[in-house]
């Protein structure tokens, strides 16, 4: 498991952490957002998914109700999910990410720490955690593709 930290003084550096990321993405690639309410998640997707080249005429926002929003238009497909109101595996099951998993795009799964146990083993997770006012840490973990990535964000910029 490889890890790494990065400390965001605010919304601004984080897009610019999600814009550094989105350079790295390619077809396949598994992102896992988790934190508490207000951490920054969608926000980090939103920049992640503008950086992939989804037009700034799409909205793009969490998908807590729809579950998964699928968006085009850019470098690659994105396929933005929120698991937190899946009430358990069953949920999770009858959503069926894994589709989503394999698939041409990149997927941004909000809240993926709700179903560690069945989660894909070389995805990235990314943690965020509030820091005072507007900063905020985020905690990259990650083996296999997750892990080459948490080592290509460590890189100097």
């Amino acid at each position: 498991m490889r890890t790494a930290a990065f400390d965001m003084a605010d919304e601004e550096e984080t897009a610019r952490f999600g814009g550094r990321l989105a350079a790295l993405l390619r077809e396949g690639d598994v992102v896992g957002l988790c934190g508490d309410l207000g951490a920054g998640k969608t926000h980090l997707a939103i920049a992640v998914a503008r950086a992939l080249g989804v037009p700034e005429g799409v909205p793009i926002s969490s998908p807590t109700f729809t579950l998964i929003n699928e968006y085009g238009g850019g470098r690659l497909p994105v396929y933005h999910m929120d698991l937190y109101r899946l009430a358990g595996p069953a949920d999770l099951y009858a959503l069926g990410p894994w589709e989503y998993y394999d698939g041409r795009g990149v997927c941004l799964v909000e809240w993926c720490d709700r179903f560690d146990d069945l989660w894909p083993e070389d995805a990235l997770v990314l943690k965020l955690h509030l820091g005072e006012g507007t900063a905020r840490r985020i905690e990259a973990a990650g083996r296999g593709r997750g892990g080459e990535l948490v080592e290509r964000l460590r890189e100097p910029r």
